[in-house]
């Protein structure tokens, strides 16, 4: 790899590409030390800046290579396509050169300062320009394409190229990630509040991502031992050390930290079809359909390797979609492997907050002569605004070495978990990591943990995190106890009018074992006193939200809740969902009392099991009614006891650990969820015999270009002679906020059943259609689509309409029916909608296909949904 990175004249174009460890910086600096000592006095130094655009579109090009002809030194355009250096000593040519792009050299004066403004042609324009005499160019073909040819031949001989034509494969794995503050000014850099905190600032070439000024919030390292076997496959991996930032729990977690990272910067295979980065898949360049999403270009032959190399140039067809762009470098001895890749995104990309991505591959030999990746590098630069201002960059560099083929270890090996943490990961000294960085980082990075550890006992720091965590996680810390969440603390409905409540929970600085949560909440309209209160014992130690979870927990709650929807834990009254649409004065009053065992395991498969006393009364005009001849028939209690099984498996789940909850990152694999409750009459004062069975199964599936689609299948079927306030309530939405989980169009109360079915598809298509608009494509809107089904039913027990003895529906103050059986067919609804609004909105046009008939409903609406995506 180091041969083809120093004989590549376009490699070479691109130093600061492969310039990121200290041997190179090293290098530079006793070059430049060297340089100095020797220079005769009359040294010419020259200043050149000016700005790359395409030639023909006149837009600028960012990150365009600039080198100075005869020397090593050069860099990248900012993302406005800007150049700025200083040059030392007697050269006068600059090199500049872009992927799709024929380079330019251009020639400047030494020792005065210019502007020297450069046009870069497309390389296709430059190729059917030699051979067109006159007249319109043709367009693109794949058609008799040498590029597209020798791609094909690439996408043939994948399966050959990858890890998993070999029977066995072990590696170790070092990987670094840093995540800091980019592109700072100086004006920044220089304010009162960082008076103190010089010492954080790190300083790099300002033609990098990120710019010159960074501010390093985040770093880790892990060495690991791998495994792989084919058949049966597995792969295990062995952590043998961990080490990175540690914040105060009180204001970060640490691991949900860590798992947000690792989310966002996965490792790259370029021989998957779809590559993740910053939790969206962009189509490979050598995935099985690229040669109808990318334009392909033989930009050079690198015959001093030996295999000689082709340099493979790509671009989108259309440079908004979710593809790269950059190079390819395939070996020419048979295997048509990629030796080398340099991968980048277009800067209009439909890509949320992204202003400059690199993602750098090397691969090397194996001894069966096939190629194996031997490292990667990936940088993200995020900003609010394209246009500079102070950002996120954050880099991930990962080594393989130690590269072993087709030698079985011991069986062993491959039994138990398929991550393993050793004991002593996190307690590796600073000798230990010196010893094993396949790269020595600088002294500036070295520094990153040290200085963060500082950064922690200023005074200033806390204060202001204090600050930043009451805004995001909505809680106030007081040590062994933290109040809030704050969105809770005022909402409103038409039965409880006004409606304030105050509460909190206790934190790991009281115990790691015990956890109290609570709340008061008090509705001025009704009254009443609404509270919660639970007790939860962890048996593992670990913090009853972190993976896996073992506790106990033995709750009471009194408070209110809307027919139909499920009611967790603690009941979060958020203020933005007060607004609500239609008349929604039902309410139930709740007596919970409950007792419940959790428990997970490391391939993530879970259960519990839970007790429930549960006493429901009516509120507003809710009203429960046993007899259709008489109002004196009415009864204000229903009790239940409950057992109940919960089965869940999901495999290779990973989820982001927050302080306050646990949530699940969306990926590819399937979520299945499997319940059964008992009722038990006679127990507890219960009243009735019952059996409910719910199971469902969600499931994403990736379209390469179109998106993806998420899917939820569901099904229930309850046992026994019910009132409807134990049957099925099918989840129904009044609010202006688009729920994925609910029918949006439905009247809360409207349907219930005994036994149904139900599927729910949600489309995302990235801006797949949009970005082929020439109005909406600078907008980078998104096209979303959803379709719902709902099949169910009552027995005859258990519908009023033909069973007297049945608890009738409600009915409102006209004396019509405002709950139904769905005995006419499935209800539906689905909606379209633009997404991706500012980059933070979804807003849908919901259109309801069925039961039209029924009271006061919508056939169609607006609604929002704010979701935060890359």
């Amino acid at each position: 790899m180091r041969c083809l990175i120093s004989l590549s004249k376009n490699i070479k174009a691109k130093p600061q590409m492969y310039k990121s460890h200290p041997y190179s910086i090293l290098r530079y600096i006793l070059l430049l030390v060297i340089t100095l000592g020797t220079l005769p006095a009359f040294a010419q130094h020259t200043a050149v800046k000016g700005v790359v655009t395409d030639a023909s579109t006149k837009e600028t090009i960012p990150y365009a290579s600039f080198i100075v002809v005869g020397s090593g030194k050069g860099g990248r355009t900012d993302v406005d396509g800007k150049y700025n250096i200083t040059i030392d000593g007697n050269y006068t040519q600059l090199k500049f050169s872009y992927v799709g792009y024929k380079a330019q050299v251009r020639t400047f004066t030494p020792g005065t300062s210019q502007v020297i403004n450069v046009q870069l042609q497309n390389e296709a324009m430059q190729m059917n320009e030699v051979v067109i005499k006159g007249g319109k160019k043709p367009p693109y073909r794949n058609k008799e394409n040498p590029a597209v040819e020798l791609i094909r031949k690439v996408i043939a001989n994948k399966s050959k190229n990858r890890m998993e034509s070999y029977d066995y494969v072990e590696y170790k794995k070092y990987e670094r990630m840093l995540f800091s503050m980019s592109n700072l000014s100086e004006k920044f850099k220089n304010k009162k509040i960082f008076r103190n905190y010089q010492f954080l600032f790190q300083e790099q070439d300002s033609a990098k991502i990120g710019g010159k000024n960074l501010l390093p919030v985040f770093q880790q390292e892990k060495l690991s031992e791998n495994y792989f076997r084919k058949s049966p496959e597995k792969m295990k991996t062995v952590v043998v050390a961990d080490k990175q930032v540690n914040f105060d729990e009180r204001f970060i977690d640490n691991k949900g930290m860590s798992s947000y990272f690792e989310r966002m910067y996965q490792d790259i295979d370029i021989y998957d079809n779809n590559i993740s980065v910053v939790s969206n898949l962009l189509l490979s360049p050598i995935a099985d359909g690229a040669p109808g999403f990318y334009k392909f270009f033989i930009t050079d032959t690198v015959k001093t390797h030996q295999p000689q190399l082709i340099e493979l140039s790509f671009t989108p067809r259309n440079k908004m979609d979710m593809l790269f762009e950059g190079k390819l470098y395939v070996t020419m001895d048979g295997n048509y492997a990629v030796q080398n890749a340099y991968l980048t995104v277009n800067k209009d990309i439909n890509l949320n907050f992204v202003r400059g991505l690199e993602a750098k591959l090397e691969f090397e030999q194996n001894p069966d002569q096939r190629y194996h990746l031997s490292k990667s590098n990936l940088i993200v630069d995020f900003g609010i605004t394209k246009k500079g201002g102070t950002g996120f960059t954050g880099e991930r560099t990962v080594t393989f070495k130690d590269y072993t083929v087709n030698r079985p270890p011991a069986e062993e090996v491959y039994k138990g978990e398929t991550l393993v943490v050793v004991p002593d990961a996190t307690q590796k000294n600073e000798q230990y990591w010196a010893s094993i960085r396949p790269e020595s980082v600088n002294a500036a990075s070295n520094r990153v943990y040290r200085n963060l550890d500082t950064l922690q006992t200023i005074p200033s720091f806390k204060r202001t995190m204090d600050i930043v965590t009451l805004f995001f996680a909505g809680y106030k810390d007081f040590g062994p106890f933290e109040m809030g969440p704050v969105n809770t603390f005022y909402s409103f409905n038409s039965v409880e009018g006004f409606r304030a409540r105050l509460g909190g929970r206790t934190t790991p600085k009281l115990s790691k074992r015990y956890y109290f949560e609570t709340y008061a909440a008090y509705g001025f309209d009704d009254q009443k006193w609404k509270y919660f209160l639970s007790g939860t014992y962890s048996l593992n130690n670990k913090s009853i939200y972190a993976f896996p979870q073992n506790y106990l927990r033995a709750s009471f709650q009194r408070d209110t809740k809307i027919p139909g929807q499920e009611l967790q834990f603690v009941q979060e009254d958020n203020f933005l969902l007060s607004f609500k649409r239609g008349e929604n004065d039902m309410l139930l009053y709740n007596d919970f009392y409950r007792f419940d065992y959790v428990h997970e395991y490391e391939n993530h498969f879970s259960y519990s099991v839970g007790l429930r006393k549960w006493s429901q009364s009516p509120g507003g005009s809710l009203y429960f009614n046993n007899s259709a001849q008489s109002l004196f028939s009415r009864t204000n209690q229903i009790n239940t006891s409950e057992v109940s099984v919960n089965l869940r498996y999901a495999p290779h789940e990973k989820f982001y650990q927050g302080k306050i909850y646990r949530t699940p990152f969306v990926d590819k694999y399937p979520i299945f969820n499997l319940r059964y409750t008992a009722g038990l009459k006679g127990v507890l004062g219960g009243d009735y015999n019952y059996h409910n069975f719910m199971a469902s199964v969600d499931k994403r599936f990736y379209l390469s270009q179109l998106g993806y689609t998420d899917v939820t299948v569901e099904g229930g079927y309850n046992v026994g002679k019910l009132p409807f306030p134990l049957l099925s309530i099918h989840r129904a939405n009044q609010t202006y906020a688009y729920q994925l989980q609910s029918y949006n169009l439905m009247n809360f109360l409207e349907f219930v059943s005994d036994h149904y079915a139900s599927v729910n598809i949600d489309q995302n298509f990235n801006g797949f259609f949009f970005n082929k608009i020439p109005l909406l494509r600078e907008l980078k809107l998104r096209e979303v689509m959803s379709f719902k089904a709902l099949y169910g039913g009552l027995r005859n027990e258990n519908n009023p309409e033909k069973n007297a003895d049945a608890m009738r529906f409600v009915r409102n103050q006209d004396g019509q029916p405002i709950t139904y059986a769905l005995d006419n067919g499935p209800y539906m609804e689905g909606s379209v909608g633009v997404g991706n609004i500012f980059k933070v909105l979804r807003v849908d046009a919901v259109k309801r296909f069925s039961y039209l008939d029924n009271p006061n409903v919508s056939s169609w609406g607006i609604r929002a949904r704010v979701k935060f995506d890359f």
